[in-house]
C-alpha cells in the first residue's frame, strides 16, 4: 500500500508524521471520507468543497488549490491499483511545538490514503440495524460546529463506545435541547405517510455528501423531504429509517432502543433509495484514469 503524504508517496511501513503534528497533538486538522466505484470517484467535487470549508472555518488555509487536491487523490488511488475502495483524505495544521498557537505551524500536511472498506456486513443492509440514543450529546455549534469535518472525534467515539456496549449497530446523539442530530458516524432519515424527514444542520447534523444525494433522489421520485426539528418520538413513530454515510452508503434501520420502526423490516422507500444510490454510485463520478 502507498500512502501518499505532502507531494510523495511512501510504503505503509514507511509513511509517517512528526509526533508534533498537531493534528496528533490537538486533533487540529480537517478530513474527509470519500469512496470510489468502477474506476470513479463519487462525488468527489464535494468532497473537496467541504474539506476546504471546514480548513477556512477554523482558519486554516490549504496549501494547495483544489485542483492539485483532486490530483493528489487520484493518483494515490492509481498508485494503489484500485478501481473499488475507501479514501482517508486528511489534512492536519502541520508541525508546531507543544504549545497551542496554531501560528506556530508554518505549514499544513496533506495525507491521503487509499484502501478498502466494509462499515457494515451485507445482511444488516437486507435487515436492517438495531440503534439506541446515546447519552453523549452532540457537540453544539457554540463550542465546535458540527459542520466542520474535523479530527476531533472524541464525542462520536465516544457515543460509539455506548453503541457497542448496548450491542447495537448504531448510537442516536441528540443535541442540548433534545432533538434528533445524527447518529454517531451518519445522518438519519424517516420515513412518514410517504413523506422523508430529517434533521436540519442547524440541530447538530453534518452536512452529508450522501444526505445531499438523497435529497436528489426524492426530487427525482417526487417524495417530499423536509428537514424539521426531530425528537426521539419522531423516530419510534416513523414508517421507516434509514442512515446515510459515505462509507454506510443507504442503510436500514429497524429498532431504535428496542422499539420496532414501522413493522421492524426495511421498508420500500428505504429500499428504493438503497437501489438508485447503488446504480448512481456505479455509473457516475470522477474518473480515476482518463
Amino acid at each position: 500500500m502507498k500512502i501518499y503524504i505532502d507531494g510523495q508517496l511512501f510504503e505503509k511501513d514507511d509513511a509517517k508524521i512528526s509526533v508534533f503534528d498537531h493534528g496528533l497533538l490537538y486533533g487540529d486538522g480537517v478530513f474527509e471520507g470519500i469512496r470510489f466505484y468502477s474506476g470513479r470517484v463519487f462525488r468527489l467535487d464535494e468532497h473537496i468543497r467541504r474539506l476546504y470549508d471546514s480548513a477556512r472555518a477554523i482558519a486554516m488555509t490549504i496549501p494547495v488549490p483544489p485542483a492539485e487536491m483532486v490530483e493528489a487523490v487520484l493518483s494515490t488511488i492509481r498508485a494503489n491499483d484500485l478501481e473499488d475502495g475507501y479514501v482517508r483524505l486528511v489534512v492536519t495544521r502541520g508541525v508546531g511545538d507543544l504549545g497551542l498557537n496554531p501560528l506556530l505551524c508554518p505549514r499544513p500536511s496533506i495525507i491521503v490514503i487509499a484502501s478498502k472498506i466494509t462499515l457494515y456486513p451485507a445482511e444488516k443492509y437486507e435487515n436492517g440495524l438495531a440503534v439506541v440514543t446515546c447519552s453523549t450529546r452532540r457537540s453544539p455549534h457554540g463550542a465546535l460546529s458540527p459542520m466542520v469535518k474535523s479530527l476531533n472525534y472524541l464525542n462520536n467515539v465516544l457515543a460509539k463506545l455506548e453503541a457497542i456496549g448496548a450491542g447495537a449497530g448504531e448510537g442516536l446523539m441528540l443535541n442540548e435541547q433534545g432533538y434528533v442530530a445524527e447518529c454517531t458516524g451518519d445522518n438519519i432519515f424517516l420515513v412518514r405517510d410517504g413523506k422523508i424527514t430529517t434533521p436540519p444542520v442547524s440541530s447538530g447534523a453534518l452536512a452529508g455528501v450522501t444526505r445531499g444525494v438523497v435529497f436528489e433522489m426524492a426530487a427525482e421520485f417526487g417524495i417530499p423531504l423536509s428537514e424539521p426539528l426531530l425528537t426521539r418520538y419522531d423516530v419510534y413513530t416513523a414508517d421507516e429509517c434509514f442512515l446515510t454515510g459515505t462509507a454506510a452508503e443507504v442503510i436500514p434501520v429497524v429498532t431504535l432502543d428496542n422499539r420496532p420502526i414501522g413493522d421492524g423490516r426495511p421498508g420500500p422507500v428505504t429500499r428504493r433509495m438503497i437501489t438508485r444510490f447503488r446504480e448512481l454510485a456505479g455509473s457516475t463520478g470522477t474518473p480515476i484514469r482518463a
